[in-house]
């Protein structure tokens, strides 16, 4: 593994307002982006060329029906695993279905109560898992347009949802401190315990092992039959001085290579810390010693 040239880092621009979130479709050919001006780029950034193929803009919060877009802040996005639908999610608690070939609105779920936070299609299916501000998890159908159900259990906003072949999911609580997997024919859960602060990000590094991190600066390594953490990495990003007090920077976003296309890679991650409004870098890991201990690799400044 490789750190990257600093020279062959492209910076694409269009968007007026803060990124929130993005994809990469399957075939590695073109970005999907959004952002909180409530316009989604989708389909295409072209990767090769970086050059912006096609805009979807949003329009007025109520007139979701009447106008292609979002009208309010787009907080998370999922591609299925065969590139045919890309759903994204909204303040206002929709989630909306899309062609990923046309940037065409196929179907608008409703059910939420309030912000959509992460979705996740289950790898080789169009199952779709959707996270929100309401505590909850849904489960939906997305080839049908139907909804399957709802998960209950988090007492606090859900921050973060991942999920890969195995009919599960995994999410992280915020505030209420808990990772939680999801086990969904048995409609049953597991909790876990680890950082101090929010937990504001979690991803699945294969279908046995994960990884979140906190507004405490700590980035935890989990194995799904543990309910603690097989490794800390406590102040990830170093500390920054706030108002004169020393705080660890937040992790704020992880990330990791897709097992079915990387099993060489699959113990390997990366995340990203920030903290007010000062940005580190992104961190890359390594999980060693048979995934007991967390080994920073190398830090893209940012």
């Amino acid at each position: 593994v490789q750190p990257p040239d600093p020279a062959s880092i492209r910076v694409l621009r269009g968007h007026q307002l803060p990124v929130t979130c993005l994809v990469i479709s399957p075939d590695d050919r073109f970005i999907f982006s959004a952002s909180k001006d409530g316009s989604l780029i989708k389909c295409k950034w072209e990767v090769e060329s970086g050059k912006r193929l096609c805009m979807v803009p949003g329009g007025k919060k109520g007139t979701e029906e009447r106008h292609m877009g979002h009208a309010s802040h787009i907080l998370c996005m999922a591609i299925s695993s065969d590139g045919k639908y890309l759903a994204t999610g909204d303040r206002n608690k929709l989630i909306m279905i899309w062609d990923a070939a046309t940037c065409k609105r196929l179907h608008i779920f409703t059910g939420h109560r309030d912000a959509v936070s992460g979705l996740s299609f289950r790898k080789g299916t169009h199952q779709l898992y959707s996270a929100s501000h309401d505590r909850c998890v849904k489960v939906w159908n997305v080839a049908e347009n139907a909804y399957v159900e709802t998960l209950f259990g988090h007492q606090d906003v859900i921050t973060g949802l991942d999920s890969l072949s195995r009919e599960c999911c995994v999410t992280a609580g915020g505030r209420d401190g808990t990772v939680r997997l999801w086990k969904i024919p048995e409609e049953s859960q597991l909790v876990f315990y680890g950082h101090q602060g929010s937990i504001d990000c979690i991803q699945l590094i294969n279908e046995e092992h994960m990884v979140s991190g906190a507004d405490d600066g700590s980035v935890a390594l989990w194995g799904l039959t543990k309910k603690k953490p097989l490794a800390l990495a406590r102040q990830a990003h170093g500390m920054q001085d706030a108002q004169g007090l020393q705080q660890p920077y937040w992790i704020s976003a992880g990330g990791a290579p897709p097992p079915p296309r990387a099993p060489a890679c699959t113990q390997l991650f990366f995340e990203q810390g920030c903290g007010g409004s000062h940005s580190a870098s992104v961190k890359l890991w390594k999980c060693s010693e048979g995934f007991r201990k967390l080994e920073p690799l190398w830090d893209i400044p940012l």
